[in-house]
């Protein structure tokens, strides 16, 4: 075996177990929060619609690439080579709209209390639900290309009209329609980005604006004051930010392949290793920044503390 392909493995295996175990991680401190009493607020449901397509990415990215780099190409490779590329596809486009709905609805929140803004902002709480179900609806409808075209290698003896993607393959279009397809897949994810990037730098822009404002009435250690609100708005631009450089990546990775006649494996890789990044590391930016589960865990860490204190008295 060589070094690079064991590198990969290593990576892919990595990618999945902590990248999983930080999402459901995650999604039982809500369970436990919502259990306890802990009312928890409409952001909690953006998150946690992340969390679970963050999950959902990390496990057909990491069943299909475990199938084709350890050579079990020959388990249902139809089945697979037609359900995980679509799983990963819905689940990654859930995860970009999840995202840009994160810093829309977060700048909205911190706006300033006007008129205007308090009906907007009500206006939002009532369409949050509404969107996450659309963008489920949505992705599963685009991403219906991979079921129709992508089979395994084992069912096909011919491959003079089929792209190649290592053991699986797609119907082989002509430039013109793969560049198309390309432009479809790049028009969608930078408008994504674009609308992140400009909600976000109008999140920064106001905590700025506050900031001053706050600075200008209290002169004295005002800066070691962190409202909840500024922690949350915080934590989402460091998200934000993590999203934006990771799938900027990715997207250039799905372009590639999509022009490409036949990908090379480590592309093909490569674009995997990218694409697993932001579910694998935004669970724990979120647990980190999140000051409720930080009270939790140090409240349980004081409980142990204290429980074994009176062991020993």
């Amino acid at each position: 075996m060589a070094a690079g392909d064991l590198a990969i493995r290593m990576v892919f295996l990595s990618q999945t177990l902590f990248g999983v175990l930080g999402n459901v991680s995650l999604l039982y401190h809500y369970l436990f929060l919502y259990c306890t009493g802990c009312r928890l607020r409409t952001i909690d449901l953006i998150v946690k619609n992340l969390t679970v397509a963050n999950i959902l990415v990390l496990f057909s990215n990491g069943y299909h690439n475990t199938m084709t780099n350890y050579g079990w190409h020959h388990m249902d490779s139809d089945f697979t080579c037609r359900f995980s590329p679509y799983v990963r596809g819905v689940s990654r486009g859930v995860s970009i709209g999840t995202t840009v709905l994160l810093s829309v609805f977060q700048v909205i929140t911190i706006c300033p209390q006007t008129s205007r803004w308090a009906e907007l902002k009500v206006k939002a709480l009532q369409l949050v639900f509404p969107s996450i179900i659309l963008c489920w609806i949505v992705n599963m409808l685009v991403n219906v290309v991979y079921p129709m075209y992508m089979t395994g290698n084992l069912s096909n003896k011919n491959f003079t009209n089929r792209k190649r993607f290592g053991y699986c393959s797609s119907v082989r279009h002509d430039q013109i329609r793969d560049s198309l397809y390309a432009a479809l897949i790049s028009f969608s994810d930078v408008l994504c980005f674009v609308v992140t990037i400009l909600a976000s730098g109008s999140t920064g822009f106001i905590l700025y604006r506050h900031k001053q404002r706050v600075k200008n009435f209290h002169r004295i250690k005002v800066s070691s004051i962190s409202s909840p609100e500024s922690r949350a708005t915080k934590t989402v631009l460091l998200v934000v930010s993590t999203f934006v450089c990771f799938n900027i990546l990715s997207s250039i990775c799905y372009i590639v392949l999509s022009v490409l006649k036949d990908p090379d494996l480590f592309i093909m890789n490569i674009s995997a290793i990218i694409t697993a990044c932001f579910p694998t590391i935004s669970p724990f930016l979120l647990m980190s920044r999140d000051s409720r589960i930080s009270r939790l865990c140090f409240a349980g860490k004081r409980n142990t503390n204290s429980s074994s204190l009176m062991r020993k008295i």
